[in-house]
């Protein structure tokens, strides 16, 4: 196996790029190879749809960092962050670059990471999937030509090999899948995986590592800007809360939707590009993400008609995780560099399934703190086999999975950039209202946007507020635009009893999560939790 690794791999780490390795390949190249090696087609739109096999989404309980002294006591081990011995990495690495080099074709992409300059990483993709050479063109930030070719040496290198299965005989890897991260050496290797999101997803949390460590807030959010440049805001949230829809605002420049950096200049976009749900897509509900989807953009899982390649969106045949990716400026009214002031606002979204709290609340710095590091949303019943009821979901800073330091580190960084900056919070819930997942409705998204323009107008600061006896939120009694009988949740219900116990038992929920953060947090972040619940 030694020997197979040191031919074109080496090569090309050595700056050179040898006949059947194709450097930076425009999307023109990769459409023909998606096609033609691939089994990918062309929608009607002009994306190109591929499948990313058997892995419709990531896989987070495979994800390795390798223990080594100099970074060991940085890291938050436990379920998010498992160990991996460098004797193990060695030989998955030697596995991926095996599988590698005996491929007909490989794709090299050289791009960076980071907007801001001074926190800006040069990241190396080597891949033999078109469709993933494409997709990390279109999410990483695309070099000049005279960038690509003063390019140098990168900082990190992703040998994804996901086609290969990881060998399960290798000590510390648990299925046939591993994504391990070294970061003494720079490197992140993919084994047992298609999906192409693990890529997008491992450069987060390799800058999750290198930002903070300069004092560099490092957040899991979208984040635009006003008429005015100093009015930016930032968009908190999981999976299906609305982070990206909410943030391509029309009437807003879009920073990014996903990956930010917060340093002493303002906030910077990570990415060079967006990766949008497809569930549901139309072109009225989410005009922006719908004209992006065109010539270069991917079409991930998708399902599309065999005679005209329109793509059916609410095919959820092959996944309900369906994607798009397409380059940023693809947002007609994106900001492009991809770099804003200090936020005037932070919005923290929860699609709440249990349908007790505020569809908007305004939040102290202790509560900002208290629900950053929770990072609380609900599934909703009926998406599992056995759940009959919302499940509740916690992912410390809205994104637990990219995390590699404690928890703690993120949010001590977020609330001194606030108090800084004098930045406000909010909680939004885009969940439901009058009751529970089956019985109330969930809050459209014309009324979110008229609480968002609210708060944007700096009209939703000058209402009055009444206080939530269980939550201790904040909740403005009217809001211009929206009916004000729906600010307050337990209004909506039409049982206020059953209310009551609903909302006490998620207060318990909030509190028995936070336990495992008590030890760390400050006095006023403590108190910034539910004030009741039994």
């Amino acid at each position: 196996m030694a020997s197979v690794t040191k031919s074109r791999l080496e090569t090309i780490a050595s700056g050179s790029f040898p006949d059947g390795v194709l450097r930076n390949p425009n999307p023109a190249r990769l459409y023909h190879d998606a096609i033609l090696f691939d089994d990918a087609q062309i929608t009607s739109s002009g994306g190109i749809a591929s499948r990313s096999g058997e892995k419709t989404g990531r896989s987070p309980k495979d994800k390795r960092i390798v223990d080594q002294q100099e970074i060991h006591s940085d890291v938050w081990w436990g379920d998010i962050n498992m160990p991996l011995a460098d004797s193990s990495y060695d030989q998955l690495r030697e596995q991926a670059l095996g599988f590698l080099e005996g491929c007909d074709r490989l794709y090299v992409v050289d791009a960076y990471a980071g907007w801001d300059a001074a926190s800006q990483i040069k990241v190396r993709i080597v891949c033999s999937r078109a469709y993933h050479a494409l997709f990390m063109h279109n999410m990483l930030i695309r070099p000049t030509p005279a960038q690509l070719e003063n390019f140098g040496q990168p900082d990190y290198v992703i040998y994804n090999a996901g086609q290969s299965k990881a060998d399960q005989a290798i000590e510390g890897v648990d299925s046939e899948t591993s994504i391990a991260i070294n970061f003494e050496r720079g490197e992140m290797v993919i084994l047992g995986s298609e999906y192409a999101g693990e890529m997008k997803k491992g450069v987060f949390s390799i800058m999750n590592y290198l930002m903070p460590k300069n004092d560099i807030m490092s957040m899991h959010c979208s984040a635009n800007e006003g008429v005015d440049r100093h009015d930016v805001s930032l968009f908190f949230g999981l999976s299906g809360t609305g982070k990206t829809t909410l943030s391509a605002d029309p009437g807003r420049r879009l920073i990014g939707d996903d990956e930010h950096g917060w340093n002493d200049s303002g906030v910077f976009n990570i990415e060079g590009g967006c990766y949008a749900k497809c569930i549901n897509l139309s072109a009225d509900s989410e005009p922006e993400i719908y004209q992006a989807i065109r010539y270069g953009s991917i079409l991930e899982n998708t399902v599309q008609d065999p005679v005209t390649h329109e793509v059916d969106y609410t095919d959820i045949s092959v996944t309900p995780n369906t994607r798009c990716s397409y380059p940023i400026e693809y947002i007609e009214n994106a900001k492009v560099p991809c770099v804003g002031s200090h936020p005037r606002n932070i919005i923290l979204l929860t699609c709440d399934a249990f349908g007790v709290l505020p569809p908007v609340s305004q939040l102290t710095p202790g509560q900002a703190m208290y629900h950053f590091i929770s990072g609380y949303t609900a599934k909703v019943a009926g998406t599992e086999v056995g759940v009959n009821e919302p499940e509740v979901t916690f992912s410390a800073c809205y994104g637990a999975a990219f995390l590699v330091w404690h928890p703690m580190k993120y949010a001590r960084l977020l609330a001194n950039k606030m108090e800084q900056h004098g930045t406000t919070a909010w909680l939004i819930n885009t969940g439901w209202s009058g009751g529970a997942y089956g019985v109330g409705e969930r809050i459209d998204l014309k009324t979110t946007r008229a609480i968002i323009d609210a708060i944007h107008d700096g009209e939703l600061a000058a209402v009055e507020y009444e206080k939530d006896p269980i939550f201790g939120l904040a909740i403005p009694t009217t809001c211009p635009s929206v009916a004000s009988e729906i600010l307050n949740p337990r209004n909506t219900w039409t049982d206020e009893q059953a209310f009551d116990v609903t909302a006490g038992k998620l207060a318990v929920e909030f509190k028995r999560n936070f336990e495992q953060y008590v030890d760390q947090a400050a006095d006023d972040v403590i108190s910034g939790g539910p004030v009741s619940g039994q």
